[in-house]
């Protein structure tokens, strides 16, 4: 029987260390980016002073290596035993959240317990996690079957509702991480490129919505969106059901019609082109349909599935923008797709930002001497645009350094995931790797202004604890099951 002192000694020998020294070296960075976000020219507060954020950040620095050193004494097995439960209870957390009567900036999301405030769906991330990987390392589970499947979806579902009803959209849109995690548990990779065609065809039609096609009434992003609804239709009759002469058929006559429909349009008389491209769309997904009844090939059917909620989805997009979101929600994203400028409102934290980062040039201002972000130009600089502060006392080089950083814990986790015997183990080391790269992709695209402004922390980064424990759990709890992963005695 494995004694407790000699269970320690094998944790201690056995954790992955270059994971723990990034992940002190990304918290040392990221205390010295909230000194230079944080810090006031001509102030006598120091760096060091609880009374600043700098100092509070050391607290929660402490405070989260002591988490993490707990988190790695514990025996392993108890993440496995009581994963349910500690979902069981952050889900109780999440909704009892939802009738705090404690608003900060127009959220609901956070616990004001005295001095103390913490927000639950930092935390919900781990034990959705944990969740995932006990769910999914029953005896018998398959992803592919669809009961399975649906489980799956209902345990990320629940917590991202109670998020969504907390006002805290951005923080919920997190969970869509998990979906990188079903694709290498097995997933298949038509769910996945269902999700990126849904995104081409949002950005695409309503980016160039009102944009015409040469001189014709046509619009460009629904010209595009019908040809590549038509395109990925056909193509995936050769990949799906091995019938590349269908394949070839149906891209001749869908190529061919448009184009020489363009061309009447263009050169004789002008016309809107949907008129065309919407019966030829009906007359593929009519062709599907028959195929499929006749042959008895359900993924024929499958195929017209994803027709035909193309159209749907492309259509409730545009009503939704315009008739769902509130209007800060839909300006943001005008603003993205370039449709608005605003550098008055929404679009001012991403355009200060810009030029922070901007100003940084090569090597950077050094620590302290960013102008921008000294002057408070850059709204939430210490927080979800604490990146920008990188940028301008660091330069490129160090920006580039950081993301490299978080590209080596990225690989790391990916390695320590493909190494654990168990599937619990390696479906929570993909759940972490999947939040983790979600955070910094979605983080660092915001502050450049290349992905939407949905108010995420960069992690160990941003300043704030709640951010910062949930980031640890996360981690060291992945270190302890992967420390453990040779225990003898079992």
């Amino acid at each position: 029987m494995v004694q407790p002192t000699d269970r320690k000694y094998s944790v201690i020998r056995s954790v992955d260390w270059w994971t723990i020294v990034i992940y002190v070296a990304l918290l040392s960075l990221g205390w010295l980016s909230v000194c230079g976000a944080s810090y006031d020219y001509g102030s006598d507060t120091e760096l060091l002073s609880l009374s600043a954020r700098s100092g509070m950040q050391i607290v929660w620095i402490g405070t989260s290596i002591v988490l993490g050193t707990v988190l790695l004494l514990l025996d392993d097995r108890l993440y496995d035993t009581f994963a349910y439960v500690i979902f069981a209870i952050l889900l109780l957390l999440l909704f009892a959240t939802i009738f705090n009567p404690h608003s900060i900036k127009g959220s609901r999301s956070w616990l004001v317990l005295g001095p103390l405030r913490l927000q639950p769906a930092e935390f919900a991330k781990f034990a959705t996690a944990l969740a995932l990987a006990k769910f999914m390392g029953t005896y018998g589970y398959d992803i592919t079957r669809p009961r399975d499947f649906i489980k799956t979806l209902l345990i990320i579902l629940t917590p991202m509702l109670f998020i969504v009803m907390q006002r805290e959209t951005g923080s919920a849109l997190v969970y869509l991480a998990f979906f990188l995690m079903f694709y290498r548990e097995g997933m298949s990779g038509s769910i996945l490129f269902t999700g990126v065609a849904m995104v081409l065809y949002f950005v695409i039609g309503i980016r160039y919505a009102e944009p015409t096609l040469w001189h014709t009434p046509t619009s460009i992003g629904y010209y595009v969106v019908f040809l590549m609804i038509q395109l990925f239709s056909a193509v995936m009759i050769g990949v799906y059901c091995q019938r590349w002469d269908k394949t070839i058929l149906c891209l001749s006559i869908c190529i061919g019609v448009t184009l020489v429909s363009t061309l009447f349009s263009f050169f004789v008389v002008p016309f809107n082109l949907f008129w065309v491209q919407l019966p030829l769309t009906l007359f593929l997904m009519g062709y599907l349909l028959w195929h499929g009844l006749r042959t008895r090939v359900h993924n024929y059917l499958w195929i017209l599935a994803f027709s035909a909620g193309s159209l749907l989805f492309f259509n409730f997009a545009d009503y939704a923008l315009n008739h769902v979101l509130e209007q800060h929600q839909r300006t943001r994203i005008n603003v993205l797709l370039g449709l608005e400028e605003d550098l008055k409102g929404a679009g001012y934290n991403v355009h200060q930002s810009e030029i922070a980062i901007g100003s940084g040039g090569l090597e950077g201002k050094g620590f302290l001497n960013g102008t921008q972000t000294k002057l408070k130009y850059v709204p939430e600089q210490d927080t979800d645009f604490i990146f920008c502060t990188v940028g301008e006392e660091e330069g490129f080089v160090g920006a580039a350094g950081v993301l490299l950083l978080f590209l080596t814990l990225i690989l790391r986790l990916i390695h320590l995931a493909e190494r654990q015997p168990t599937t619990f183990g390696r479906v929570y080391g993909y759940c972490v790797l999947s939040i983790f790269l979600f955070h910094v992709f979605i983080n660092v695209g915001m502050v450049l202004g290349l992905t939407p402004v949905i108010g995420i922390p960069l992690p160990f980064f941003s300043y704030g604890g709640s951010s910062l424990w949930g980031f640890t759990l996360l981690l060291f709890i992945f270190l302890r099951i992967d420390a453990g992963r040779n225990a003898a005695n079992r």
